[in-house]
């Protein structure tokens, strides 16, 4: 009987030195020095119950006054202060939503909810006054306390239009035409509609050149404009660029003197050309290109601010009643001046995607003019007069007739750009001086000097001569 006295004691003992209660059962220390483990779970609770008691107050159910039985059901409710601002501003809803109001409320013996949706039970009581210090967030909102957020209803997809050409887009290109319409559609992609098919002209297919006559009907497949926030915005760093190098601007015209490195509009591989950057730094004006300029050729462009402006202009360009001039710096000598070339020109794509041009006999009639000013060493600057405006028809001419452009890395000659960017070279020495036209009584010149940087270049070949 001992030894089984021992067995079980040594039990006990065991357990209790686990629960740090100490090592003999006899010997157990008071209550108010025991160690945490033993009392800090219900010491919290009672706490949390205390905190919860302070915020509620007992309310007989089914009426019971002052001697209701303790079997009295009983609901808890928020004490007044917060809360009873809160349920004052209800007192004006219908009964569904007071849910702690009336008979049928006093009634239930689950826990009741309060105006604020929280279930007064215990420890799990909110305050209405703030957020909730401990229990799940109220219902419909997520983790962290933040409102349900609907998301926005899909876009409709783009459907097949007919537009019917108006008469002030009358004898416009159909590829401009249709850059207007849709909107932030790169113009490589209009032009693998048109190639395709998916563009018709009263049924039938049409190149991306064609001119549109008033009344006819252009069928536009459904294309994905993009949208203002899908497209990084141009840099401010462009738009001051492209704003500093304005030079005239009136009800009619916008002109510029672009420089080098900018595209007269965005295509493939660039995002903003002059024209996309125009129109993001004035987006009240409607701007439209009246002619373009190379990518590396710097100068004159001129844009139109209004569409009968525009188709002025255009005829009078297709006309020849335009003068445009271009400053080249070209290799060796003319052998006579001025030197008159009459060359067609063919375009043509090589395998990598490429655009070349090419003199050939078949080719679109081009003529340009060149009129030696200056002889600096091995190069000479010229003046080049255009009759016609064929795609990269300066370089093309200059090539043909043994005086390539300097700089130029497509048409011009490699040992000669190598000798140029000695003296400094770093682009393509074309740039676009005059341009010139009159439209009814009135004449238009606008003209932009010579690029501080091919100044520099004709400044250090005279200080190499001397």
């Amino acid at each position: 009987m001992r030894r089984h006295r021992d067995v079980m004691g040594g039990c006990v003992n065991q357990a209790a030195a686990s629960r740090g209660w100490g090592t003999q059962r006899r010997n157990w220390p008071a209550q108010d020095s025991r160690p945490r483990a033993f009392f800090s779970m219900k010491t919290r609770t009672s706490v949390t119950n205390r905190k919860a008691r302070r915020n509620t107050v007992q309310a007989p159910a089914n009426g019971a006054g002052k001697g209701a039985g303790k079997g009295a059901a009983t609901a808890r409710v928020a004490r007044p202060g917060a809360a009873a601002k809160t349920a004052a501003r209800g007192a004006g809803k219908p009964p569904a939503a007071r849910r702690t109001e009336g008979p049928r409320a006093a009634g239930r013996t689950g826990p009741a909810r309060t105006e604020a949706g929280t279930t007064a039970r215990g420890a799990g009581v909110h305050r209405q006054d703030g957020p909730p210090r401990r229990g799940r967030p109220p219902v419909g909102a997520p983790r962290g306390g933040e409102p349900v957020v609907a998301a926005a209803p899909p876009a409709p997809p783009p459907r097949v239009e007919s537009v019917s050409v108006a008469d002030d887009r009358a004898g416009q290109r159909l590829d401009n035409f249709l850059l207007a319409r849709l909107k932030g559609v790169p113009r490589s992609l209009i032009y693998r509609i048109c190639r395709s098919g998916e563009v018709r002209i009263n049924g039938a297919r049409a190149k991306p050149d064609q001119r549109l006559a008033e009344g006819d009907v252009v069928r536009i497949p459904p294309v994905r404009v993009a949208s203002p926030g899908e497209h990084a915005p141009p840099a401010s760093s462009q738009l001051e660029r492209i704003q500093a190098a304005i030079l005239h601007e009136d009800r009619d015209f916008l002109v510029i003197d672009k420089p080098a490195g900018i595209a007269s509009h965005g295509g493939s591989g660039v995002s903003f050309g002059a024209i996309e950057l125009l129109r993001a730094a004035r987006p009240r004006d409607t701007l439209e290109l009246a002619h373009r300029l190379d990518r590396d050729t710097s100068g004159v462009l001129v844009l139109t601010r209004r569409r009968s402006a525009l188709l002025a202009l255009q005829a009078a360009i297709r006309d020849g009643r335009v003068d445009k001039r271009y400053l080249a710096l070209i290799a060796g000598a003319l052998p006579h001046s001025p030197l008159d070339v009459d060359a067609p020109l063919r375009k043509s794509i090589l395998q990598g995607g490429e655009r070349m041009v090419q003199v050939d006999a078949d080719g679109k009639p081009s003529r340009s003019r060149f009129v030696q000013l200056q002889r600096h060493g091995e190069a000479s600057l010229v003046e080049v007069a255009l009759d016609t405006g064929r795609t990269h028809q300066i370089r093309v001419h200059a090539r043909h007739i043994g005086h390539p452009l300097a700089g130029d890395e497509k048409y011009g000659e490699r040992e000669f750009n190598k000798r140029m960017r000695e003296h400094g070279l770093r682009r393509l020495f074309l740039h676009a001086a005059r341009f010139a036209f009159e439209l009814g009584d009135r004449s238009h010149v606008f003209s932009a000097p010579l690029a501080a940087e091919l100044v520099q270049v004709l400044d250090a070949l005279e200080a190499h001569r001397e």
